[in-house]
């Protein structure tokens, strides 16, 4: 993750092997989305991308059809592109690939700690990063780091650093949970975890955690640790993403209280006229 390309990019990996489509009938809002990728979506509906589609799916009369595919490198490639559905939910807004809405919220990396006994960093140029147990997000089947890891690298900060995989063990409900999971132990100290996962796992968690959000927000040079996220139609498809704009305008304060319910940390989101 060497760029804000590439940032996003990590943003869209998690697990598992592809499953197969669902039956959509002609009407449908047909969404590619990951079959076990809690908080963010499963087959049960379960996550809150599931239930923020569900909620638009109503607004525009159209019932929801899934395709089901691990959100792995390629996802974009064998879902969306293969035309086999229509919308992904949660990109980064500008994401390459894809034509984006007007993003429904913004959020960032997070310092995760135990509340009480664990150390108080806000940046990643606290001196006391040098000497503290780090657990940082590693993406993809290469072990790529996450932008936290690579701007600790950047600062010489790399033996005293911990990898987790954001695949993880595709048989959890939520595989990318042993990174907090380890600071609530006690096994490290502090965590750097993309904050709606963070969010959801601290309110789970069996003792108290506290998020906060990593700063300097964009590192220099040009290394984003905060994304607008957005919703991913194909680049041809306006008409479509304009209309899915125009829902999650409605639907803001709804929206607001489905990523209230799972605990995502939100930064303010600055909304512009939808392009031509």
């Amino acid at each position: 993750m060497t760029s804000p390309c590439r940032s996003a990019e990590l943003l869209l990996v998690v697990l598992l092997l592809a499953a197969p489509a669902a039956a959509a009938e002609p009407g449908d809002l047909r969404v590619c989305a990951d079959p076990g990728n809690l908080p963010f979506s499963n087959r049960a509906g379960e996550g809150f991308e599931n239930r923020i589609a569900a909620l638009l799916g109503r607004d525009l009369g159209r019932a929801i059809a899934y395709t089901w595919w691990a959100q792995r490198r390629g996802f974009v490639r064998n879902t969306l592109k293969a035309g086999t559905c229509d919308v992904v939910m949660g990109v980064p807004k500008g994401f390459e690939p894809v034509l984006t809405t007007q993003p429904y919220y913004r959020s960032s990396y997070v310092f995760v700690t135990r509340t009480g006994d664990g150390p108080w960093i806000a940046s990643l140029d606290d001196p006391d990063l040098r000497h503290l147990r780090i657990g940082v997000q590693l993406v993809g089947d290469d072990g790529a780091t996450s932008p936290p890891g690579l701007a600790l690298s950047r600062r010489g900060i790399i033996a005293n650093v911990r990898g987790f995989p954001v695949y993880g063990d595709h048989r959890a409900a939520v595989p990318a949970a042993p990174i907090v999971d380890a600071v609530a132990a006690g096994e490290i100290d502090l965590a750097i975890v993309w904050g709606p996962l963070a969010g959801y796992l601290a309110r789970h968690a069996p003792v108290a955690l506290t998020l906060t959000p990593v700063s300097p927000l964009v590192d220099r040079p040009m290394l984003p640790m905060l994304f607008d996220i957005a919703i991913g139609v194909r680049r041809e498809d306006k008409a479509l993403r304009d209309e899915l704009s125009q829902a999650l305008a409605r639907n803001r304060v709804a929206i607001d209280a489905i990523l209230d319910d799972y605990g995502v940390p939100r930064l303010p989101t600055v909304v512009s006229a939808a392009r031509p």
